[in-house]
């Protein structure tokens, strides 16, 4: 019986090995790169990606996960050990196993999973999804029992609050892509290049901004960029006919699939603040500046010039009034639903999809125990939706 209990926990830590690499590996894993994977029929691939959909449960899931694993393997071994061995022997036996379990059971195996992202989260995820629920479960117990412990203690955590978010934000960021940061080809103020730089500055003035892409026969063509500080050289030169494009910049251009992460990196080696964003067949999709892409981490950063409606406008408790380019994952965590972001990327897109064709103002659609309404309709276009519970 005793060389059974060894065997049982021998085999509990070759298990929590494989689970501490593929947990690992999980957490490495880009979502968006799972995503694509799983587009290509790799059902392996969908299971990671759902267990990536949302990270700010997975971390805690995967650390209980472990603990329980660890506690599993040492229970049958420790039970083992002390009919074995007695006195100064047992202890010895007791640290090295410990070691063994540190070495085997943590070290190594997170090691080999961090070098090797997706790998060994695909192999494995047929054992992963069972342990992170049962991770997820018991941290939810163990959530559940401290918020009693501390329900009558002064709510003194809204800086640990705002630091999960932070977290949670960073983690989130490498999986996010440009195309659901950037500002789209419908919202981009642009000038021609023919225009004069009078008329551009009266542009920047206006629009409150530094930087203004200059196109050429279309918005399909970007020649360059145009700044604010150059503009501004030329108020006192009393010389007549400067065109736009003798003044402009080189344009930065990047595709819309590149991760947000990546692109934060390449814009500050190269010292950019606004990139051009293209689609796959070369057209403009939109644009993105280094505060898009810091307004991922920290939240909105709002400025002297930022003087439209709120993304988000809560009117009661069932019902909010939002911006259709509200990201349809935002919508899911503040209903508590769960939306397809991969069909879509936003609210304006999920009802556009509903509706089948361009929604009349005032149009009402349900969808997953939601009431969505149309409620500002511009042109082609939704710019503002009423959201409540059915």
């Amino acid at each position: 019986m005793t060389y059974v209990a060894l065997l049982v926990s021998g085999f509990l830590v070759v298990l929590t090995a494989i689970v501490r690499a593929a947990g690992a590996s999980l957490v490495r894993t880009p979502r968006a790169d799972a995503l694509h994977d799983a587009g290509d029929g790799d059902k392996r691939a969908a299971a990671v990606a759902e267990m990536l959909n949302d990270r700010s449960r997975l971390q805690p899931a995967l650390g209980m996960t472990h603990t329980l694993f660890l506690v599993a393997a040492a229970v049958p071994a420790s039970w083992a050990l002390t009919r074995l061995e007695r006195g100064a022997n047992l202890a010895v036996a007791l640290v090295l196993f410990g070691l063994v379990l540190a070495v085997f059971g943590d070290l190594l195996p997170r090691t080999l999973g961090r070098n090797r992202p997706a790998l060994l989260a695909y192999r494995f995820a047929w054992l992963l999804k069972p342990a992170i629920a049962i991770g997820d479960a018991a941290s939810d117990l163990v959530t559940e029992f401290d918020d009693d412990q501390t329900a009558s203690e002064p709510d003194d955590d809204e800086d640990d609050r705002k630091e999960k978010e932070l977290i949670s934000s960073v983690l989130d960021f490498t999986d996010t892509i440009v195309r659901e940061v950037m500002t789209p080809r419908p919202d981009m103020i642009s000038i021609a290049g023919t225009e004069s730089t009078d008329a551009a500055l009266d542009l920047v003035i206006a629009e409150g901004r530094s930087r203004v892409p200059v196109v050429g026969e279309d918005v399909d063509h970007i020649e360059g960029v145009l700044y604010a500080r150059d503009l501004l050289k030329l108020m006192d030169n009393e010389e007549d006919a400067r065109l736009c494009s003798q003044f402009m910049r080189p344009a930065y251009f990047v595709p819309e699939t590149k991760r947000v992460s990546e692109l934060l990196r390449d814009m500050q080696t190269n010292q950019v603040h606004l990139a051009i964003v293209v689609d796959e067949f070369g057209g403009t999709a939109g644009l993105v500046t280094i505060e898009d892409l810091l307004e991922e981490l920290v939240g909105e950063i709002v400025d002297e010039y930022d003087d439209e409606e709120p993304m988000v406008e809560i009117l009661s408790d069932d019902e909010l009034l939002v911006d259709a380019r509200l990201d349809v994952d935002a919508l899911s965590e503040l209903t508590d639903t769960k939306l397809p972001a991969e069909e879509f990327d936003t609210v304006g897109g999920l009802v556009l999809d509903l509706a089948g064709r361009v929604p009349r103002e005032g149009e009402a659609f349900t969808y997953q125990g939601l009431v969505l309404v149309a409620d500002q309709v511009q042109g082609r276009r939704v710019s503002r939706v009423r959201i409540s519970k059915q």
